[in-house]
């Protein structure tokens, strides 16, 4: 059974290379020393993101993903990342970066949150950046 898997709720991106980034993701587990069981990583329209957002975590904007724990605290990683298409792609216009690196970056920032790492204030923003970076060298070297 594969762990990681790829669903397209409503919004269809360009995903090259499936199967090294299945690979990539579950090597990035490894390396953070963490278990994983099964990841989905649901790609969607801003406007299903924004459901979930205020259904779940009663937020009421926009998001480009949102990362559900789904497992159990001391077993394997059980986990679900939605991504807003809509928003990678407009990030990556305001960053003047390629929809690609911007859409692997919030991939892999949806793992890094189930690996451990937060985003709230300044410091640990800092710790997931570096992180993102680093991953985003070794995907595309």
């Amino acid at each position: 059974m594969q762990k990681i898997q790829f669903y397209f709720h409503d919004r269809r991106p360009a995903l090259k290379e499936r199967k090294k980034l299945k690979l990539f993701i579950e090597n990035m587990f490894r390396k953070e020393k963490r278990a994983l069981e099964t990841l989905s990583y649901i790609f969607c329209s801003d406007e299903y993101l924004l459901t979930i957002n205020k259904e779940f975590l009663e937020h009421d904007f926009y998001t480009d993903v949102i990362t559900f724990d789904m497992g159990a605290k001391s077993e394997p990683t059980v986990g679900e990342v939605y991504l807003s298409v809509d928003r990678i792609r407009e990030n990556a216009k305001t960053e003047a970066i390629s929809v690609t690196e911007e859409l692997h970056r919030v991939i892999f920032h949806g793992a890094l949150h189930l690996c451990g790492y937060k985003d709230k204030i300044k410091t640990d923003k800092k710790k997931m950046r570096s992180a993102e970076n680093r991953y985003l060298e070794l995907y595309f070297k």
